[in-house]
């Protein structure tokens, strides 16, 4: 979770332990990218109050601060290649363009949406012809709680604009050639996740259909496990 403590813009993952021992200063992997991370303060909270954890054991809930490096669905491990299944990204329901009331801080607005997309409040969907971003969410509430959050931890006034799409969908081909082709073809209708892989938008389910049955190498599914292509 992004700015529990306002004044330091603090980061905090919260991870429980499984098995074993966490030590502070120990260096654990991540298995999503295979890169070791220092645990150099993890911390136990207590209502308000926050203590560093020196040990932890299996069972117990710490705060790991960091910078974006980890998010929902991640495992540490002591070196092991373990990966439990992730927690999946579903397709949303509701997609809406930020509109910012001031254009000078749009590069503060595209740091506080993929904070908040790591978090996982929203997701974020950046079109590759390079138009504003896009973020989709599964009910109107997450609007509300971004909208109300970007004002109270940014000082970012927003609103929301509709967007031509309806419909989000994860792409992929067995052939990249093929991939390759319906990106290009289909510019002004593709995005990029925030994991950096390709999202193919439609208007409505007609044009979904239609699309699916143009370019039938082309995989379009609803549902993205979140460890199938990043894990190491």
């Amino acid at each position: 979770q992004a700015n529990m403590d306002p004044n330091h813009r603090d980061r905090i993952a919260f991870a429980r332990i499984c098995s074993g021992k966490l030590e502070r200063g120990m260096k654990a992997r991540l298995a999503r990218t295979g890169k070791l991370m220092g645990l150099t303060a993890p911390q136990f909270f207590f209502a308000s109050q926050r203590q560093l954890a020196d040990t932890a054991f299996a069972g117990d809930v710490v705060g790991i601060p960091n910078h974006g490096t980890l998010r929902i669905g991640d495992t540490l491990t002591e070196g092991e290649a373990l990966v439990f299944q992730g927690v999946p990204n579903f397709s949303p329901e509701i997609l809406r363009r930020v509109r910012l009331e001031d254009a000078m801080k749009a590069k503060k607005l595209k740091e506080a949406l993929q904070q908040m997309a790591e978090e996982g409040v929203v997701q974020l969907f950046s079109p590759e012809d390079g138009s504003p971003a896009i973020v989709g969410v599964v009910g109107a509430l997450q609007l509300d709680v971004l909208k109300e959050r970007l004002s109270g931890e940014y000082t970012l006034p927003v609103s929301f604009e509709m967007s031509r799409f309806s419909i989000c969908r994860w792409i992929s081909a067995d052939q990249p050639a093929d991939l390759e082709k319906f990106m290009t073809v289909k510019r002004g209708d593709i995005c990029r996740d925030l994991d950096g892989d390709p999202v193919f938008l439609a208007q409505d389910a007609f044009s979904l259909r239609y699309e699916s049955e143009r370019y039938p190498a082309i995989k379009m599914v609803a549902i993205k496990e979140y460890h199938v292509a990043k894990a190491a």
